[in-house]
């Protein structure tokens, strides 16, 4: 009976960090695969039990209360750490198995992830990847995700972090032929002030800045054009605008290459293009590396 009463109320617990991390019961019962309505009889056994009230309740979401912020502080590490355990038991099989969670910006998920997943899930079939892709900086344990990759400058200090990816990369600056041949092509950044230029905003709401070094010599222009742009998420549809002419667009050499191959883009002031250095794979230290993890962790470093 100790070991069943014990089970319910690690269940419960389990119920609430996951109704808590979701922002509600409908996207915790799918994640956990169960009902809604489940879910809700086990936080609301679990607030009878601590006589508390763990969770504001409304029709579109929940929120926690000063109580449930206090509990959930303290149960997150220990949960994680039975996730990771129970995983790691699955580490004498033959193959690694379980779920990978990352978390990673939009480039990575368009222009590095589609090369090395194939490859990774061929050799580990028992493992499936999920990925969530968003250009701002998340915490991995509140999100429930395994690992993340990000640059260098948004890694926190108590993460562990591996390369990934290109170890050096480039922003490009291009335009349409046609464009380039009504506008004039710039020989220095300065003469982009006079263009029209496809300019990105990120999730904070700021404007991204066009950084160009040759040499010692740095220019920093603030592009102003027709078109601003959601960095990330509507980036595809900036290229687009691009290559029909609309005007200049600044983005990662990778995702222009195929468009300059092809000739619909022509590089601008490729001299000028700024290097700077690739992705990291960064992950947690303070719990268990769970086997889905650790295979992704050791193919990345022979890919």
């Amino acid at each position: 009976m100790m070991v069943k009463k014990a089970t319910d109320e690690l269940g419960d617990l389990k119920a609430f960090a996951t109704v808590a991390a979701a922002g509600g019961f409908r996207e915790a019962a799918r994640q956990l695969a169960v009902s809604p309505s489940g879910l809700s009889a086990a936080v609301r056994r679990l607030e009878n039990r601590l006589a508390v009230r763990l969770l504001h309740r409304t029709t579109r979401s929940v929120l926690l209360t000063e109580q449930g912020k206090l509990l959930l502080e303290r149960i997150e590490p220990a949960i994680a750490a039975l996730d990771a355990a129970l995983e790691l038991t699955l580490a004498g099989r033959d193959s690694p198995a379980g779920l990978l969670r990352l978390n990673v910006p939009v480039n990575t998920a368009r222009l590095w992830l589609p090369q090395i997943l194939p490859g990774f899930l061929a050799r580990y079939p028992d493992i499936r990847v999920e990925v969530t892709a968003q250009s701002e900086v998340v915490d991995l344990l509140s999100a429930g995700c395994d690992a993340g990759i990000r640059y260098g400058e948004w890694l926190e200090q108590d993460m562990i972090a591996i390369p990934v990816g290109p170890r050096e990369q480039r922003f490009a600056t291009a335009a349409a032929p046609a464009y380039l041949d009504h506008h004039g092509r710039p020989q220095h950044p300065d003469d982009l002030r006079s263009h029209a230029c496809l300019s990105g905003r990120f999730s904070k709401g700021n404007l991204e800045k066009w950084v160009y070094q040759q040499g010692e010599d740095i220019v920093t222009v603030v592009p102003s054009g027709p078109i601003i742009y959601s960095a990330g998420s509507a980036t595809d549809m900036a290229v687009e605008a691009a290559i029909s002419g609309l005007g200049v667009i600044y983005l990662f050499e990778e995702w222009l290459q195929p468009h300059i191959a092809s000739g619909a883009l022509e590089p601008v002031l490729e001299p000028w293009w700024q290097r700077f250095p690739g992705p990291w794979l960064y992950y947690s230290g303070r719990k268990l590396v769970p086997p889905p993890l650790r295979a992704f962790i050791e193919f990345i470093k022979t890919a």
